[in-house]
């Protein structure tokens, strides 16, 4: 047992060096170079290490941390415990470290710098691509997406322009500072995870699934992703709905709270609208005799916080906001097991037919999870009023939710998975803890990097990773995940295995 959690702690901590070894050497495949001041945030090496080196680092360090993670969570489920807080304090000195060296991974710090820029000259990033602006040192820089406008929600936008009218005409500190407001966002959300867990146990939870997890480090904070911007509102929302302090005694007050948060989320990235359906569905299960004004004043409380928030952000950036959110819907990514379907009948021919599927997929999964994801004991002294929430329903179902849309998506990167990791750490220990780190371990071998091959001098005898590894090995290795997922949903519903047998005092237990 003791051994199993600290060849774990190894792993992570493996995992983590390898990620930050592969930033600290500067421009390589995984790292674009940034034009700026040398003096000048963030820092690194100018090593130009080859393809083989920077890739197999990153190889590296997902296979130690998936390694890691799931050693450290069958360790738990034998009964290991270590202290939460030094976990959760080394996580968060790896997410500084990680802001304070270049994004590594993908380009999509340079789309959002243009983005900002656009917006801070006083262009619109929802009608104006970066090759319109290819003179501008910021805003034609991105090496992707560059006839493009943003697919990002006006918050998202909003943070941006901030970006850049801090970073002024450069590239570099316009991206140090979406970094720096990066890594304030997973802080807040590691705190309120932190905060809400009510045991020592929990607290290890919310450390091993958020904090310190090296897969969720890598993604959101290594590789800049504005994604943690919609998790930190997503997370808050369902921790202000479980709530019992004296301003948000009335139900009403914690919903309306809750739903301008999830209004805030989907401002960033729309998938984060999901997280509204926990608290709605702990609120219609309140519908009954006795409660129903009590219910349906809850739920108009939600629907206009939710409301008032995302409508009033978008009509500010005026409706075509959405329009590029509406072609990228029809998007298959290469590694999902939807490309498979794309390849067979003909790429694009059946669109319309994958979106449908895909819902249904989503649906199907949303049941089993409902079923299987663990429910949290009711506190001494009976049942309590459904829409009150502290027995955790509202949780349980926006992860529902939320990872029925992971598994589904048509287009998938492995950075949407942190999504499912912040609400997973808000529940039990369950088996779906081991399928998700699948999930994101896969999807991350399959986008070594995730750049376009063609901005890229990547030796031809590494060609395969782009043409075999990512269309065909990983979805199938993803629809092999799915079939776990469904068999495993069906077998077991609401039983958490890590509590199966009581822990047993070690030396690095908390006292």
């Amino acid at each position: 047992m003791t051994r199993l959690g600290t060849g774990g702690l190894c792993g992570i901590g493996l995992s983590l060096g390898c990620f930050l070894a592969t930033a600290l050497l500067g421009p390589s495949v995984f790292q674009p170079e940034l034009e700026g001041a040398a003096a000048e945030p963030p820092y690194s090496l100018a090593v130009h290490p080859s393809p083989y080196l920077v890739i197999g680092l990153v190889a590296a360090g997902v296979l130690a941390g998936a390694a890691g993670l799931g050693l450290c969570l069958a360790a738990v489920r034998k009964g290991w415990r270590v202290r939460a807080f030094p976990l959760a304090m080394a996580g968060l000195l790896a997410a500084v470290a990680f802001m304070m060296m270049p994004p590594v991974g993908s380009t999509d710090h340079l789309n959002y710098a243009s983005y900002g820029r656009m917006a801070a000259t006083g262009h619109d990033p929802y009608d104006t691509s970066a090759a319109e602006l290819a003179h501008d040192p910021v805003a034609g820089a991105p090496e992707e997406w560059r006839t493009t406008p943003s697919v990002y929600g006006p918050i998202a936008t909003g943070e941006q322009a901030l970006a850049a009218w801090i970073g002024g005409g450069s590239v570099r500190l316009t991206v140090f500072v979406l970094s720096v407001a990066n890594t304030l966002a997973f802080a807040a959300t590691a705190l309120i995870l932190y905060r809400t867990a009510g045991t020592a146990e929990r607290r290890l939870r919310t450390a091993l699934l958020w904090t310190c997890n090296p897969l969720v480090l890598f993604h959101l904070i290594g590789g800049a992703h504005n994604d943690v911007l919609a998790i930190a509102p997503m997370v808050a929302a369902l921790a202000l709905f479980g709530a019992r302090t004296r301003w948000l005694r009335a139900g009403w007050v914690r919903a309306l709270a809750a739903g301008a948060l999830a209004g805030a989320g989907a401002a960033v990235k729309l998938p984060a609208a999901l997280v509204a359906g926990g608290p709605a569905w702990a609120l219609l299960r309140g519908v009954r005799p006795g409660r129903v004004r009590r219910s349906i004043a809850g739920l108009v409380a939600l629907a206009g916080g939710a409301g008032a928030v995302a409508a009033l952000s978008y009509l500010l950036a005026g409706p075509h906001a959405l329009d590029q959110v509406r072609e990228a819907s029809g998007m298959v990514s290469f590694a999902t097991p939807w490309h498979l379907l794309d390849e067979w009948f003909g790429r694009g021919a059946r669109r319309d037919v994958i979106k449908a599927g895909a819902l249904l997929l989503g649906l199907v999964l949303f049941v089993l999870l409902a079923r299987t994801l663990p429910r949290e004991d009711v506190p001494p002294g009976g049942a309590v009023a459904p829409g009150d929430a502290p027995d955790g329903e509202h949780r349980r179902i926006a992860a529902a939710f939320v990872l029925a849309w992971l598994f589904a998506a048509p287009y998938a990167l492995p950075w949407y998975d942190g999504f499912g990791w912040a609400l997973l750490a808000l529940l039990p220990w369950t088996r779906v803890d081991w399928i998700l780190l699948a999930h994101t371990a896969a999807l991350s071998l399959a986008y070594l990097p995730a750049r376009a091959p063609a901005r890229i001098s990547l030796p031809d005898d590494l060609s395969w990773l782009f043409t075999f590894v990512r269309p065909k090995v990983i979805p199938w290795t993803l629809v092999a995940i799915l079939a776990i997922l469904v068999v495993q949903s069906l077998r077991f519903s609401g039983r958490s295995p890590a509590t199966a047998r009581r822990p047993r005092a070690s030396a690095g237990s908390p006292g």
